[in-house]
């Protein structure tokens, strides 16, 4: 079904700005302290998980031929956030480190909610900018993951997690039975590793060792470092202790979401170390309206994986027939992750119909398990 409002007419734009509304907010739990600083994740997991059950589903999909032209108001909205999440991480930097009101534990929690916009909001948007082809949007990109500490993101997410998704290749699809909490210490180290390998995998195919100036990795310790610096300058140690609290919160944000988006998802072995092509099966799918608007339908990944060029309003949604359907949005899903008893009954059902409904003729699956998972089989 085509979208009967233009994407041209900014109002059709307007829902997904709603992340803007985070920036006014963190700095009134600033001026107020206390409590009020738990303002960020109450809103952005508890709030936005109301809004789903009110506003319902978005199962309309916008023309996928839309040129760039008509979708002015939703670039704008990608690239105005780098320059507007900087000033506010280094603002509430200087603001926590220079003023009296506020305990430790209220610049804690301030800094913590920091972290879950510059990673729900700010990783995300990253993402967004990375896939496209101007070179001023995947700078800003690079900027934004920069001041979380994790620019190698993009490397391993184009180079790795694209290429080798649903397979024993790719460390970001979270392995059937595989807990959050193992998840997570296994993809920090993988992913950094396999982003380093690519990058200089890539440059050996042109006869360059890695140490050549054109790979990204100078690039990203460079901003990396040049965060770093400012944060001390800014606000001493206390203010680097907090730019890096709130990276280390935006990490988990991320890797929180990226082990939702494949759990116990596999590609079929096609023998001789090659896989069946990406296809919307192979990511879960949420049509949740809120939480879209304020993931910039992040949670259309079925389909963003299907074919990763698409800007974020031309995303489709694909029903139950062509792509797995999670039961919540990513607000409520990413809480279940962090309870691993309570996502495996959720979550093992729906994986093993996923493998009933699209892989009829695989009777055995023990050995997907064991290459994607050394822990328990199913």
């Amino acid at each position: 079904m085509i979208a009967t409002q233009p994407l041209s007419h900014w109002q059709a734009a307007l829902p997904y700005w709603v992340s803007f509304l985070l920036i006014p907010l963190i700095w009134a739990t600033a001026f107020a302290g206390g409590w009020w600083v738990l303002l960020i994740p109450l809103s952005t997991w508890w709030a936005f998980a109301v809004l789903d059950r009110l506003t319902g589903l978005n199962l309309q999909n916008a023309d996928p031929e839309t040129p760039d032209d008509a979708l002015h108001w939703y670039i704008l909205l990608t690239k105005l956030w780098a320059p507007v999440q900087f000033l506010t991480l280094f603002g509430l930097i200087w603001y926590a480190t220079h003023s009296d009101h506020l305990s430790s534990w209220s610049k804690i929690g301030l800094f913590f909610g920091m972290g879950v916009i510059s990673g729900t909001i700010g990783i995300n948007y990253s993402h967004e900018l990375m896939h496209q082809k101007s070179r001023s949007e995947r700078w800003l990109g690079d900027l934004l993951l920069a001041m979380v500490l994790y620019s190698h993101f993009r490397s391993e997410h184009l180079l790795v997690h694209h290429r080798h998704v649903g397979t024993p290749r790719d460390p970001v699809t979270a392995r059937y039975n595989e807990g959050f909490h193992r998840f997570y210490p296994r993809v920090l180290l993988q992913c950094l590793i396999s982003a380093f390998r690519a990058e200089k995998d890539k440059l050996a195919r042109k006869d360059r060792p890695w140490t050549d100036r054109s790979n990204p990795f100078w690039r990203y310790w460079a901003l990396q470092t040049g965060m770093l610096i400012l944060a001390a300058l800014i606000g001493g140690w206390p203010g680097l202790a907090l730019f890096l609290l709130q990276a280390g919160v935006a990490i988990w944000q991320l890797e929180l979401v990226n082990y939702v988006e494949h759990y116990g998802l596999t590609r079929k072995h096609l023998g001789e170390g090659k896989y069946e092509h990406v296809l919307p099966r192979h990511s879960w799918n949420a049509s949740q309206k809120a939480s879209n608007w304020l993931l910039i339908n992040l949670q259309r990944h079925s389909d963003h994986h299907y074919k990763p060029n698409r800007r974020f309003p031309l995303l489709q949604n694909h029903p139950q027939e062509d792509a797995p359907q999670l039961p919540f949005g990513y607000p409520v899903m990413t809480v279940a992750a962090m309870i691993p008893p309570l996502w495996r009954r959720v979550m093992n059902p729906r994986v093993r119909a996923w493998r009933r409904h699209y892989y009829p003729e695989i009777t055995d699956w023990h050995p997907y398990n064991k290459a994607l998972n050394p822990g328990p089989r199913a």
